[in-house]
């Protein structure tokens, strides 16, 4: 215990000692009441009360109490003496609570459960190049009977239900103890209590170590940014301002609730110590801050000004979370563009491991509710978010914030009927999910729920016996599990270099194209946003090869119209998207469509078939057939031979093997008929380097002759071709 850690705002571990704790056969408490004239620990069981006054024994504000052979089983209360008057405050550091309506603090020892998952925690990482799939859910809305579920039915419904969709984490909204049902737990009175309403904290631990040994993520919703007001909360605890601002008008927030003091250090201990409970003592994979604009400014609105108070916290709070537990990720709720966000604390940014894309959101939930007819003007709107993608580490996120207050669920956003709807919804999750980023998506999203989310009630499960949404629910599981089992949508995800727009400016047709890559492939995505379909539709293609459909949002299985590419199509050597190749695609109206082709390998250097390559080419005697042409201007062309390394040396003789089967007519087409159209067809031509060299060694002299510099030029591909050319005239 370090008061002076405690009081400067660094502690992390003030719930080890602050609240009441066993002590031997009895029960020591701390509280920090700095206002107060005096405090009672109220204790009751049933008929029984009793009250024990605690000691000053800080000027600063800290009270103590130790008893001697107490069981450890009473709710209890702190009594708070103020100018005459007495009230009652539960615990601020209390680890379990009363179930409500009850609002006591209830003592918890959380050191006997044993986690099972060391390999897991062993393994455990924040690194980027991990997939992170999101499922979002208040846990009172995954599955409701007219009464709370529990987090041994958590465990026993829902990992399974994530395993089969194929998931990689569960965030879960504020399980913190709070009083009011409809906050969701965004308004907290107790930040080192899980909410009893599901359970105790020892099942809550068991869900937890369950979901790692299904190899499963836990992240946790935490609104740091403000308290409920409850009159057993923290709201002037001991009688006067402990917890939030002095000033009345400063404290109250937008919500209805008052705002925490960030120049306080006992409240940054307060904070930083709820996090690292949860982080520690329930092996919790993550946090995400809630309302990081309402930190970084006041009221959240950069017009009023930088809250320097609440940037100096986020700051503190992020490294020394991430100095105590390097392996876990933190996440920021964040509206405003306030910059360097997800850069270190050690390079001046705010310190956390990602922020949610909110500007995509809304511009992609903007567009997919406007009539196609009227996207072609607002085609910026899906490509913007490129433009600064790389600025941040970003998460997309669809969560409850969306499906809330009468705005629409995911698929009602769609524009048009129930048919359109599905149709485009189909298309929106498949950009999401070929969209560089990692994903969230609120429960419901995933089988398309018409009703906005109510947390008295539990999803509409039986929406599945529906054709269209088991079959979109199909769907959303294939889109998944192709996310997570392809390194080329997640492992490059902040590497400018692994994806690259093919069309971003087809706004007269409403067709977006683009591609993902990794080391091994390439994957080709085209979006159609409009209701129009299309056969033999041109994509650019990076390279020669067979490409194969992964996916096509309009197949029959999920409630399409089944106007796919069935078969594997081989690319030609026809210009588009100012590519070499490309190949032809049918696309349905309002079809997304991914293709998949393997990437060239790149065969290793071999320095000895190299050097055998050289000498063969030296045989022919390229240099003296050359300077037989004309001498002013052989010089530039043997320089470029020599410039080309010995694989291009091979391509440049397999061009004049395929040359000699007709020597002359080939030199006078070259020379004077279409020699420009020549040198793009010379690399068809091409036969395997062993063959060219026995070629070469048969006909040496005669073959280059015929050949001439010119040819040699172009087959190389040089920026000195035309001056060649002119040589063979």
């Amino acid at each position: 215990m370090n008061l002076n850690l405690f009081f400067g705002g660094y502690d992390t571990q003030a719930y080890k000692y602050m609240g009441i704790h066993k002590h031997g056969s009895g029960i020591e408490a701390y509280v920090w009441a700095p206002h107060a004239e005096g405090v009672d620990l109220f204790m009751s069981r049933e008929n029984f009360q009793v009250f024990y006054p605690l000691e000053k024994v800080d000027d600063r504000g800290i009270w103590h109490l130790i008893i001697d052979d107490c069981e450890c089983i009473y709710s209890y209360r702190y009594r708070m003496h103020y100018k005459g008057g007495v009230f009652e405050k539960a615990d601020p550091y209390a680890f379990f609570s009363e179930r409500l309506p009850g609002n006591a603090s209830v003592m918890y020892d959380l050191g006997y459960y044993r986690f099972t998952d060391d390999v897991y925690m062993s393994r455990r990482n924040a690194s980027l190049s991990n997939p992170m799939n999101i499922y979002e859910l208040h846990i009172n809305g995954f599955k409701h009977e007219g009464r709370w579920t529990s987090y041994r039915e958590l465990k026993e419904e829902l990992i399974p239900y994530v395993l089969k969709m194929g998931y990689t984490h569960i965030e879960l909204m504020p399980v913190m103890e709070h009083p009011f049902d409809g906050s969701w737990g965004y308004q907290a009175t107790g930040f080192f209590s899980a909410t009893s309403r599901y359970g105790t904290p020892y099942e809550l631990m068991d869900f937890i170590n369950e979901c790692h040994l299904n190899d499963i993520g836990v992240i946790l919703d935490v609104a740091y940014v403000h308290f409920a007001t409850d009159s057993f909360g923290l709201m002037k605890f001991d009688g006067g301002p402990c917890y939030e601002y002095n000033d009345e008008k400063t404290a109250k927030s937008p919500w209805g609730s008052y705002y925490f003091d960030m120049s306080k250090g006992p409240v940054l201990s307060y904070l930083m110590s709820s996090a690292n409970l949860f982080l520690t003592e329930y092996h919790i994979d993550g946090l995400r801050l809630d309302a990081v604009s309402n930190i970084i400014f006041y009221e959240g609105n950069k017009n009023i000004g930088e809250n320097q108070n609440g940037l100096s916290f986020v700051k503190r709070f992020n490294y020394s979370i991430k100095k105590e537990h390097p392996d876990v990720v933190l996440i920021a709720e964040d509206s405003t563009d306030y910059p360097n966000v997800t850069i270190p604390t050690e390079y001046n940014g705010l310190g956390f491991d990602y922020k949610w894309d909110l500007g995509w959101m809304n511009d992609t939930l903007k567009y997919y509710k406007m009539d196609p007819e009227y996207r072609q003007y607002h085609h910026n709107m899906l490509t913007f978010s490129m433009a600064y993608f790389y600025s941040e580490k970003f998460i997309l996120p669809f969560s409850h914030d969306e499906v809330v207050h009468s705005k629409a669920t995911i698929i009602d956003k769609m524009w048009g009927l129930q048919g359109d709807k599905f149709r485009q919804v189909r298309n929106l999750y498949l950009y999401m999910f070929t969209h560089p980023g990692k994903k969230l998506n609120f429960l419901g999203n995933d089988f398309a729920m018409f009703r906005e989310f109510d947390e008295t009630r539990g999803l509409d499960w039986d929406l599945l016996n529906y054709p269209a949404h088991d079959a979109f629910n199909r769907y959303f599981r294939d889109l998944c599990h192709i996310y997570k089992d392809n390194k080329a949508f997640y492992y490059y995800d902040y590497d400018p270099n692994y994806f690259k727009w093919i069309d971003a400016d087809n706004y007269k047709q409403s067709i977006y194209s683009y591609m993902r890559y990794d080391d091994d492939n390439v994957f080709i995505v085209v979006l159609n946003m409009k209701p129009i379909s299309y056969t033999k539709y041109r994509i650019g293609v990076p390279f020669k090869g067979t490409y194969v459909e992964v996916i096509n949002s309009e197949k029959d299985i999920y409630d399409g119209c089944n106007m796919c590419n069935f078969t594997p199509i081989t690319s030609k050597r026809v210009k588009a998207h100012n590519m070499n190749n490309s190949i032809e695609i049918d696309l349905a109206p309002y079809a997304g469509v991914m293709f998949m082709a393997p990437r060239p390998k790149k065969e290793p250097a071999k320095p000895k078939k190299a050097a055998k390559t050289v000498k063969a080419a030296e045989k022919t005697k390229p240099v003296k057939a050359v300077k037989a042409e004309k001498a002013t201007k052989t010089v530039k062309t043997t320089k470029t031979v020599k410039a080309e390394k010995p694989a291009k040396v091979v391509k440049a003789t397999k061009t004049v093997k395929a040359e000699t089967a007709k020597p002359a007519k080939t030199v006078k087409k070259t020379a004077a008929a279409k020699p420009v159209k020549e040198a793009k067809k010379a690399p068809a031509k091409k036969t395997s380097a062993p063959k060219t060299v026995k070629a070469e060694k048969a006909k040496p002299a005669k073959t280059v002759k015929k050949a001439s510099s010119a040819k040699s030029v172009k087959t190389t591909k040089t920026a000195k071709s035309k001056k060649a050319a002119k040589s063979s005239k």
